[in-house]
């Protein structure tokens, strides 16, 4: 029998030796089942792309989250800057808390050529006066006396701030001497300006807390 001829037993007219026939044409298919293609789906082969998946995997750290030099010397400027900011920041604070009771002076007074005087409430009276022979100069000694009367002041200060422009603060602790009277010495500081407005400020320590009054004056460029 031929392969791929009809079964004699497919003809009508033909009844013999379909058995044979049978046994032929399943001889003829199993091999060729046996031998159909393998039609599963297989990843395409990509030259390379195992290598590279490897030694990304292997990497232990990124470049990228290490700081490069430059960095680190950035950050650890910016953190001593901010330590030194907030160190002056706090020194400003602590030294600007103002826990006196301020008395407005009586008048308007020339501080350069005589003693300006101020009335504390119903407490007593303070005078200051910068000895300089008529005018006060930036960066130059300034004797200072300062005379209580009808007060009981255990320590005297002077401080110099400017008016207007902030040029810090120069306190002076003066000595205790007679009855109700402190000299000692200060400064006040040079400025580019034409004239720098100052204020003189006298705080006083008393037994009932810290008081004080001020007297204004200018000191021109010289």
């Amino acid at each position: 029998m031929v392969p791929g001829m009809p079964c004699p037993c497919d003809i009508p007219a033909q009844g013999s030796g379909c058995h044979n026939c049978y046994h032929e044409v399943i001889d003829a298919a199993v091999p060729a089942v046996l031998s159909i293609p393998d039609f599963s789906i297989k990843p395409a082969y990509r030259p390379g792309v195992r290598h590279v998946e490897a030694a990304m995997n292997k990497t232990p750290h990124s470049t990228a989250s290490t700081p490069r030099p430059a960095l680190k010397g950035l950050i650890l400027m910016t953190g001593i800057a901010l330590v030194l900011f907030g160190g002056y920041a706090v020194s400003h604070w602590l030294s600007s808390r103002d826990d006196v009771t301020w008395y407005p002076p009586d008048q308007a007074c020339n501080l350069h050529r005589q003693s300006c005087s101020a009335r504390l409430g119903d407490r007593g009276r303070v005078a200051l006066k910068v000895d300089t022979g008529g005018r006060i100069e930036a960066r130059e000694p300034l004797p200072l006396e300062v005379d209580v009367k009808d007060l009981d002041a255990r320590e005297a200060t002077v401080d110099f701030i400017g008016r207007d422009m902030d040029m810090g603060r120069h306190r002076f602790t003066l000595e205790a001497g007679t009855s109700g009277h402190f000299s000692g010495q200060g400064h006040v500081n040079a400025c580019t300006r034409e004239v720098m407005p100052w204020r003189a400020r006298v705080i006083l320590n008393t037994p009932d807390g810290r008081i004080g009054s001020w007297f204004d004056f200018d000191v021109a460029r010289s």
